[in-house]
């Protein structure tokens, strides 16, 4: 079994340690899998949570709460990294849960109990930036750290899950299913996302990609979408990039 680390106690976020419900045979699996890489449903899409998780969390601690157009944007770059987290939650739910409950029954249970007490929190997160937005001059100093702890403890607690989901639930998907089945899993939930979803997503997934991964990527998507929208995305996340990253990039694609 995979046994989560405890986390401190808050009255938002009580503590609690979680176990996986994972057979440990899968586990060595993991391990001996690790030389001979596979297709990997979460590394991408964790790489973008883990980076606008961390931006936002600056920006909140950064943030002139005196400043009524700083206070309004950053609130507004609040609502959309936990509207970002909620979309993906049911992503997972919906497609990657599945897979694991259809081959593994009980893999995800305690995974998908984690995913309600996300939702739950990030509920609490919007209330927190409704308080600060209605909040008198003299209060919002208070209400902006408020925020900023609780933001600051969920995004510790979502750090902890993806790394589990990372492990433990590789794991078991590794075991059951080919790169082909896996590959075919994956096509369905980027099928399922909206074109305004998916384009914020880009822009926080590609940029915080290694090189490989995100050549890689481009250029399956430089294979097989429409010309506009490929040149879309790369307007999208080239002011995003380095200039070395982005001369890597273009030379990888041909566009050099």
């Amino acid at each position: 079994m995979v046994r989560r680390a405890r986390q401190p106690a808050d009255r938002r976020w009580p503590e609690k340690d979680v176990i996986v419900n994972i057979n440990p045979q899968e586990m060595k699996q993991l391990a001996a899998v690790q030389a001979q890489p596979r297709l990997d449903l979460y590394v991408g899409i964790h790489k973008a949570l883990r980076a606008l998780m961390a931006d936002t969390l600056l920006a909140v601690g950064r943030m002139d709460s005196d400043d009524g157009l700083e206070l309004a944007q950053t609130s507004q770059r609040v609502l959309a990294l936990l509207d970002f987290c909620v979309a993906h939650l049911r992503h997972e739910n919906a497609f990657v849960h599945t897979a694991l409950e259809a081959r593994a029954p009980g893999a995800s249970e305690l995974i998908a109990h984690e995913h309600e007490e996300h939702e739950r929190h990030i509920a609490g997160l919007s209330a927190l930036v409704g308080d600060l937005l209605k909040a008198l001059p003299a209060q919002r100093a208070d209400a902006a750290l408020a925020l900023y702890r609780q933001l600051a403890l969920f995004i510790a607690d979502n750090f902890q899950h993806m790394h589990v989901e990372e492990t433990a639930h590789n794991a078991v998907l590794w075991s059951r299913y080919t790169d082909a089945e896996l590959a075919a899993i994956h096509g369905a939930l980027v099928a399922s996302i909206p074109p305004e979803e998916m384009m914020f997503v880009l822009r926080w997934l590609v940029p915080f990609m290694n090189p490989a991964e995100r050549r890689a990527m481009l250029a399956d998507m430089q294979a097989h979408a429409p010309a506009p929208l490929f040149a879309a995305v790369l307007d999208s996340v080239r002011p995003h990039l380095t200039p070395r990253e982005w001369d890597k990039l273009a030379s990888g694609l041909g566009l050099a």
